[in-house]
């Protein structure tokens, strides 16, 4: 294991990994909002990175995109909610950008353990 490839490194990889695919997911929602027949896909995003934790994998090809059913459709078979996308879509800028502010403490840190505990 080298000095950049600790644990809460693949973790946080997995994370910014996550939720870039379900921006793309959220946009791809609002994008068809008046697509006849399209329905809602999304990612569990919790289990997704609970996995990434227990199984030590970082790869974000690897998440399992679902199509929601069940939810109320408008009558062109259509189930996207605006009000949702935008919801999911402000949830997930804010795990991205805490995500990216640990990851920025994270090589501080080692930056302070390679220079021996001086911030030069």
């Amino acid at each position: 294991m080298s000095l950049v490839d600790t644990p809460m490194i693949h973790t946080l990889s997995r994370a910014l990994s996550l939720t870039s695919l379900r921006q793309r997911l959220v946009s791809e929602n609002i994008a068809n909002i008046d697509t006849p027949g399209y329905q809602t896909r999304d990612i569990d995003f919790a289990g997704e990175l609970r996995h990434a934790i227990d199984q030590g994998d970082s790869d974000g090809e690897t998440a399992t995109i679902h199509t929601l059913s069940g939810r109320e459709q408008r009558p062109d078979g259509n189930n996207v909610s605006i009000d949702r996308e935008s919801l999911l879509m402000a949830q997930n800028q804010l795990q991205f950008q805490t995500s990216v502010a640990v990851l920025r403490s994270e090589f501080s840190r080692l930056q302070l353990a390679i220079n021996g505990g001086s911030n030069s």
